[in-house]
This record gives structure tokens, sequence and C-alpha cells, in this order.
């Protein structure tokens, strides 16, 4: 892989809109007297989504429960995988759950539940997608996967027409492959790019921790069940593949909702590698809300609809974006700014599906000729 290019972000303008709201966000939790970090609330969905995902495989293990049974409950981890993800480990990582960065350390080791590895996560989604949003080919999060066009500047092929259909397979199998091959595959391509600055060393030790948490992970998951509890083989495949397309389509739609949909602007470099645009305008111009007003689904997806947010603070834990988001909006319609977002979850679907059907489609070739 080819060192990626630098690009920069030049606010010709010296826009002052990310100032001014950083100021009136500041001034919100001090004058509530509140912290940035996790509360009560989120304390206790820490142990909710962690119970949903652990107490089941338990139940499973102890009870082999016949398989009209025991497929819902692989289910209901899958559902906990999401739910730590967005939750617990998104918070973590970003450094948002504690003030204490042993507390976030740990809590960011909540990814290895899901058999993926911390430093590949940071590099991909810290590091490139929230300062790259949308941004071909430094955003890694909407690169090309298999037959899957995600951006409009990347090439277009006759399958693609379909892609409307099919995607939502591959996003069904995206932590699959994560737990298998992607850990070692970004490990090795991100030290190429120079995106991973490790040393020789440092990248070695990761390689044999990423082996060995993968490994247990196995282990538990096939080891355990079926040479221990002597759990039909079978069964517990199907599961464990049924846990992960679970956890795989929740976690990769939740994310194109916010990005990979209508109205989302998909900015290019110039030569010399710039981006003329204010960082934070960019962010307002790349990501969409979906669904603010539905607490349950802000619940469970760890705040993700209110993604205009999380991208202009992403150290601010999920569970305050709710009173942050009108602040968010009014100062951007104060500096003539568009706040994008789709009222409702179907919206934000049905707006998802449409970018893949114009992500799909050929040149018009006649068009282009003439």
């Amino acid at each position: 892989m080819t060192q990626k290019p630098k690009i920069r972000f030049v606010n010709k303008d010296k826009n002052k809109f990310f100032l001014t709201l950083k100021k009136r966000v500041d001034e919100h939790f001090t004058n509530q007297g509140l912290s940035r970090h996790a509360n009560g609330t989120m304390v206790l969905k820490t142990i909710v989504l962690l119970c949903a995902y652990i107490l089941p495989f338990i139940f499973i293990l102890l009870f082999n429960p016949p398989l009209w049974l025991s497929l819902p409950l692989w289910i209901v981890m899958g559902l906990g995988i999401g739910g730590i993800g967005m939750s617990i480990m998104h918070d973590a990582n970003h450094g948002a759950y504690s003030a204490s960065e042993n507390v976030n350390k740990w809590m960011g080791y909540s990814i290895n539940l899901a058999g993926g590895g911390v430093l590949n996560w940071k590099l991909q989604h810290n590091t490139l997608h929230h300062m790259y949003t949308n941004v071909v080919p430094m955003d890694e999060d909407i690169q090309d996967r298999l037959i899957v066009r995600l951006s409009p500047h990347t090439d277009v092929r006759g399958i693609h027409r379909f892609q409307w259909i099919y995607a939502f397979f591959f996003y069904g199998i995206l932590t699959l492959y994560w737990v298998v091959a992607k850990d070692f595959v970004q490990l090795v391509t991100f030290t190429k790019s120079g995106v991973n600055t490790q040393t020789r060393k440092e990248n070695v030790a990761t390689l044999v921790k990423l082996i060995v948490m993968k490994v247990v992970y196995f282990i538990v998951f096939f080891f355990v069940p079926i040479y221990i509890f002597g759990l039909p083989f079978g069964e517990i495949l199907a599961g464990f593949l049924l846990m992960h397309f679970t956890a795989g389509l929740v976690l990769t739609v939740i994310f194109q909702l916010a990005h990979t949909v209508e109205g989302t602007d998909h900015p290019q470099a110039n030569e010399k590698g710039i981006i003329e645009n204010d960082w934070a305008i960019h962010q307002l111009q790349t990501t969409v809300n979906f669904s603010r007003q539905n607490k349950w689904l802000s619940w469970y997806v760890g705040g993700l609809n209110f993604q205009v947010e999380h991208h202009l603070f992403p150290r601010i834990c999920h569970v305050h974006y709710p009173s942050i988001a009108p602040i968010v909006k009014q100062t951007a319609e104060e500096f003539g700014l568009v706040y994008l977002e789709n009222e409702t979850f179907g919206q934000a679907l049905q707006s998802h599906v449409s970018t893949l059907k114009r992500f799909g489609q050929l040149p018009d070739w006649n068009e282009a000729i003439g």
C-alpha cells in the first residue's frame, strides 16, 4: 500500500463557527455543573449491555436449550455486541467515557469481546474517519468493500447497480471479517501507509497480542461449548454466525445512516492536498443526524444518531448529546450553515438506499461523449 497523501483543511475565510460553538458548549457544562463524561445512566447502560452479551451465552452453556430458543439468544448476544461497540467501547476509545485514562483504557478493551483489536480501530476511526470524514482515500470507513461502492469518487462497475439490494448482506459479515482477518490486514496496510507510527518492536508485540486475543476468543466460543459442555458443533457454529451477522448488520447500518445518505458531501483535496474549508464546517457537511427524538434508539446506538455532535465533540460522552444538540443546531443556523438530519430511522434508511442506488449507476456514456 502506498503512503497516504497528506491532506490539510485550510480555513481561508477564518470562519469562527467552531470557536463560538465550543465556547457555548463549554459554558453549558460549566453553568449546569456537569461532567462531560459518563454519568449514572451511562454506568447502568454499561452493565445492561454487558449482561445482554454475557448472560445468554452462560445460559446456553449451562442449559443447552433447543435450537428454537438458542438462536434468539445468539441474536440477543449480537445486539449486545452492537450496543457495547456503539456505547461502551466507542466512548472509551475516544477518551469520552471517563476523565481517567485508565478507565478509558480498560473499558476500551471491551472491543475484544467482539474479537477486535483496539489499535487498528483507533487508527481507522479516530485518526482517519474523524479527521477526514467522507474524503477518499483517507476515510477507511467509506472505502469500497468488495462489490459495495460507498463513495462517488471510486470506480463504478456494472454489478454496483444492484448494491442497494445485496449491500446489507456484506454489512452483516463485517464483524466476522474483523474477527478473522481485518486486524491483521490493517496492521500491515496501516504500517505501510504510515498511519501506524509504531516501531517494528511495538508492532511485533501488537501482533502477538492480537493472535493471543483471537485464540482465546475462539476457545471461549468453540472449544469450551463443544469440548467442555458437550454442545453440538453445528448449533454453536450456526449461533456464532448468527450473532456476528446481527452485530455486523446493526453496526454498519447505523454508521452508514450518518454518512452515506443523500445531502452529505464527499469533497476532494486539490492538487496541493488542500481542502478549502474549516474542519468543523466540513463535519457538518459530511455528517447527518437521524431520529433524534427516539429515546429508545438513542439509548441503544450510543447517541450515534447524534452523529453531528459526536464528530464535533468526540471526547464528550454520548449521554450528553441530546442536551448540546440544540446549541449546535442554533449556532450552525446563526452562521448560515445547514444542520443535516433525517427525522426518523425509516427516512434515514430510505436515504441510504437511495444513495446506494445513485452510487451504483454507471455513467451516461452518450452524455459523457457529447
